[in-house]
């Protein structure tokens, strides 16, 4: 079955509305704390300063929900490589590390509503003279026609080159997908700020991630690089990021789910989206 944004949405709102078991029963039997995993290296979602302390806008957003809640919790930090794997083997309760809800996640884990809308493209330097066309347009993997143009029109420009990527990402995944069989070289790194760092070293000629991630990157470093190409969506893109809990927990992602949806309609989810992303990327739920 393919999900799309609507059904998922849809899903997860039945799932709130039939969810008997509610924050204060659950408090009733005794205050519950959650342990969640992050990777304190996605900025701006994640991060970690010099003392060790996560903060960013996963972290923000958390702090929120568990106030509206009212459960405690603690987040550790992980790599990302084998995050999910963490949280299917039981070590932690949830993952907060803008995973976007894809169909292949779907048969192992179960998520929360989605915080983000989702969208991934290219950063290049500007002095590598590298433009790809499209940009400033959407291109929903779930359109065939639209997805073989762009992807052709992509390969042409970056044929014989090499673009970083985070490793067992959606965008890697795009990348051995769509471009790796077309003359592209992909290179996939531990962590994202790795992949900026061979961008700005001039040992990549481009890299790709989110587009809420590859901002951050422009805002230090605003005229030096640049994002090129479309933002793509759908398909192995996911349909947006959310909170990950264990195939099955149903109480922990009702909790979650409705937390973030009474964000949404007040406005609160909007006003970090703002605080940390100086745009709304955070979807109306």
């Amino acid at each position: 079955m393919t999900i799309t944004r609507s059904t998922f949405l849809r899903l997860c709102l039945a799932a709130i509305a039939g969810f008997a078991v509610t924050p204060s029963a659950v408090l009733a039997q005794g205050r519950k704390k959650y342990v969640f995993a992050t990777e304190g290296a996605f900025p701006p979602f994640n991060m970690t300063r010099p003392n060790g302390e996560l903060y960013g806008f996963e972290l923000d957003m958390l702090a929120e929900i568990a106030r509206r809640a009212d459960f405690d919790y603690e987040v550790i930090a992980q790599a990302w490589d084998g995050m999910i794997q963490g949280l299917i083997d039981g070590k932690y309760n949830g993952v907060i590390d803008s995973v976007s809800v894809t169909e292949k996640r779907l048969e192992v884990v179960d998520f929360s509503l989605p915080y983000t809308t989702g969208g991934s493209t290219f950063a290049i330097l500007k002095e590598s003279g590298i433009e790809l066309p499209g940009t400033g347009t959407f291109v929903d993997l779930d359109d065939t026609a639209a997805t073989d143009a762009a992807i052709a029109a992509i390969a042409e420009v970056l044929k014989d080159k090499t673009v970083g990527v985070h490793i067992s990402t959606i965008q890697h995944d795009f990348l051995n997908q769509y471009l790796a069989d077309k003359g592209v070289t992909v290179r996939p790194y531990q962590t994202g700020p790795e992949v900026y760092q061979d961008l700005t070293n001039g040992r990549l000629d481009a890299g790709m991630a989110s587009v809420t991630n590859i901002s951050a990157f422009l805002e230090k470093n605003v005229d030096t690089a640049a994002a090129t190409g479309p933002s793509f969506t759908g398909g192995v893109m996911g349909r947006g990021a959310a909170i990950v809990v264990q195939k099955g927990d149903e109480e922990l992602a009702g909790i979650l789910s409705r937390a973030l949806k009474e964000m949404s309609d007040d406005g609160t989810l909007a006003e970090l989206s703002n605080k940390w992303f100086g745009m709304i990327v955070t979807p109306t739920l």
